[in-house]
C-alpha cells in the first residue's frame, strides 16, 4: 500500500463533496440500513477479486479481450431465474462468437448483481406538468412517475443487497454447474434469436464447435478432465454510485490486510462522478478491486494522467480500465491524444470502448434510443485509433438484455423507429436485444482479426 493510500479509510470519502447522491429524507433510517449491511456476508471475496486483477492484466497486455455487458439498470420487479439465465445466454453466445471468430480468449463480465443505481443529468423531471424527483434506479426510488414513489427509501439498499446475493448464487450455479459447458452451446440460442439471420449464423459456429469436440475426443483426448470446456469464470461489475452502500460492503482481507469493495468483482466511476477533488475518487483509490473510469468527450490528457496517478500509483497491471464513451463522430478526434498520453507515461491501463452512451438520441416518436450502426461505428473508430497508436483495444462495454425488446434501432433484423413502442421495456437506457448483440459480436470478431 502506498503512503497516500495508508491514510485512507472506507469512510474517508465523507469529508469530500459527493456527486449524484440521493437526498435521503431520514438519516437515522439510512444509518440503520448501512449498519446492518456492514455486518452481512460479502457478495464477492478478496481471492476472487485478486484473480480477476491477474486476468485483466492479460487483457491489458493484449493477450485477451474483455466483454462487459448487461442491463443499463437492474430491476426489482423484473427478477426471475429466466431473466438472469437469458441475459447470461446472450453474453455466452457473444463470447463464443468472439473466441471462435477471432481466436482470442474472452473475459466474461456482467453489468449484473449490483447495477441498481443510475446517475442523472437533472435531480428532477417534469411529468404531466408536475416537477418530481428523478428516478435514480431501484436501489434508491421507484420508477413510478409520482412524487411519493420517487422519495429515496433506504430500505431499497437492503433489497439491492438481497437481490444481488440471489443473482450471484444463480450465476455461480449456471457457470460452474454445467449450463456453461461447451457441449451446451446450441442451447444458448434463444428461440427469437435462432430464427433470425444472426441466430442461424451462430448455429453454424455451434456446429463447428461440436465437430471440433468430437474430433478431439476421437483423437483420444480426455475432454472430461478439461475444466475450461465445462465451466467458465463469470465476473460481476457495476457503477459504484451510492457510496454509503459501497462503504458498508467494504471489507479488510484477513490474509493481506488490504481493503476490498465486496459488492462486486469490478466497480467503476461514471463520467459524472470522476471529479478529482470528489468523494468517488477518494473511495476508489483505497479499495484494491480492479476498477474502471468512464471517460466522456470532456476528458483531457492531463485529467486522464491525473486519474491514472491517483487510482493506480503503483502501476499494477489489470488494476485500472479506462472506458471511453466519446460518440461515433468524435472518437478519432478525441481518443488518440488520450491514448498517447497514457502510453507515453507507461501506465498499464486496459482500454475499453463503451459505444452506447455517446450515441443516444431521441427518436422521431419521442423514445430515447440508439442505432446499432452508430454503436458499431464507434467500436470501429476505437479499434482504428488503437491500431494507429500501437496499443491494444482491450474490450467493449455494452448494455443489452436477453429479452426480445425493441429499444435500439437497426440490426440485420432491423428495428425501425415505428417499432420502438412494441417492446420498449427498459427502466432507463435503451438496450440491444439478443439479435443485435450477436451482430455486434460478429463485427468485433472481424475487427479483432484485423478486418
Amino acid at each position: 500500500m502506498t503512503t497516500e493510500a495508508s491514510s485512507w479509510t472506507p469512510s474517508s470519502w465523507r469529508a469530500l463533496p459527493a456527486a449524484q447522491q440521493p437526498d435521503w429524507p431520514d438519516q437515522g433510517a439510512l444509518d440503520d440500513v448501512l449498519k446492518r449491511l456492514s455486518t452481512r456476508p460479502p457478495l464477492v471475496f478478496a481471492g476472487e477479486v485478486r484473480q480477476l486483477t491477474s486476468t485483466l492484466a492479460e487483457v491489458a497486455a493484449g493477450k485477451a479481450f474483455l466483454l462487459q455487458a448487461g442491463d443499463c439498470a437492474e430491476s426489482f420487479e423484473d427478477f426471475t431465474a429466466d431473466v438472469i439465465r437469458d441475459k447470461l445466454k446472450v453474453i455466452l453466445q457473444m463470447a463464443v462468437v468472439l473466441t471462435y471468430g477471432a481466436g482470442v480468449p474472452v473475459v466474461k463480465m456482467g453489468r449484473i448483481a449490483g447495477q441498481f443505481a443510475k446517475p442523472r443529468s437533472s435531480a428532477t423531471e417534469v411529468v404531466d406538468g408536475v416537477v418530481i424527483p428523478a428516478y435514480r434506479g431501484d436501489m434508491v426510488n421507484d420508477m413510478t412517475a409520482d412524487a411519493s414513489s420517487r422519495i429515496p427509501d433506504p430500505g431499497r439498499l437492503q433489497r439491492a443487497y438481497d437481490q444481488s446475493a440471489s443473482t450471484l448464487n444463480l450465476l455461480r450455479a449456471f457457470t460452474k454447474g454445467g449450463f456453461a459447458d461447451l457441449n451446451q452451446v446450441h442451447t444458448w440460442n434463444q428461440e427469437f434469436v435462432a430464427t433470425s439471420a444472426e441466430g442461424q449464423r451462430y448455429e453454424r459456429i455451434a456446429a463447428g464447435i461440436e465437430r471440433a469436440l468430437r474430433f478431439m475426443a476421437a483423437c483420444g483426448i480426455d475432454l472430461s478432465s478439461e475444466a475450461t470446456l465445462h465451466q467458465v469464470d463469470f465476473w460481476t461489475s457495476h457503477e459504484a454510485l451510492i457510496l454509503g452502500y459501497e462503504e458498508a460492503l467494504t471489507r479488510q482481507d484477513s490474509l493481506t490486510g488490504l481493503w476490498y469493495d465486496c459488492s462486486a468483482h469490478l466497480v467503476w466511476i461514471g463520467d459524472r462522478t470522476r471529479q478529482h477533488d470528489g468523494a468517488h475518487l477518494e473511495f476508489f483509490r483505497g479499495i484494491n478491486n480492479p476498477i474502471g473510469v468512464k471517460l466522456g468527450p470532456t476528458s483531457t490528457p492531463d485529467e486522464v494522467l491525473e486519474l491514472c496517478e491517483r487510482l493506480n500509483p503503483d502501476r499494477i497491471p489489470g488494476r485500472l480500465s479506462l472506458i471511453t464513451r466519446l460518440g461515433a463522430d468524435r472518437v478519432e478526434e478525441l481518443l488518440p491524444p488520450l491514448i498517447r498520453a497514457v502510453r507515453d507515461s507507461g501506465h498499464p491501463v486496459l482500454w475499453v470502448c463503451d459505444p452506447m452512451h455517446g450515441n443516444t438520441f431521441v427518436s422521431a416518436g419521442g423514445r430515447k434510443t440508439r442505432h446499432l450502426d452508430r454503436v458499431l461505428a464507434e467500436i470501429g473508430a476505437f479499434f482504428r485509433a488503437h491500431r494507429a497508436e500501437g496499443t491494444w483495444p482491450g474490450g467493449v462495454h455494452v448494455e443489452l438484455t436477453g429479452d426480445d425488446v425493441t429499444e435500439c434501432l437497426g440490426g440485420a433484423e432491423e428495428v425501425l423507429d415505428s417499432q420502438l413502442d412494441l417492446r420498449y421495456l427498459t427502466a432507463c437506457d435503451p438496450r440491444l436485444n439478443g439479435r443485435q448483440s450477436l451482430d455486434l459480436a460478429y463485427r468485433v470478431a472481424e475487427l479483432l482479426r484485423g478486418g
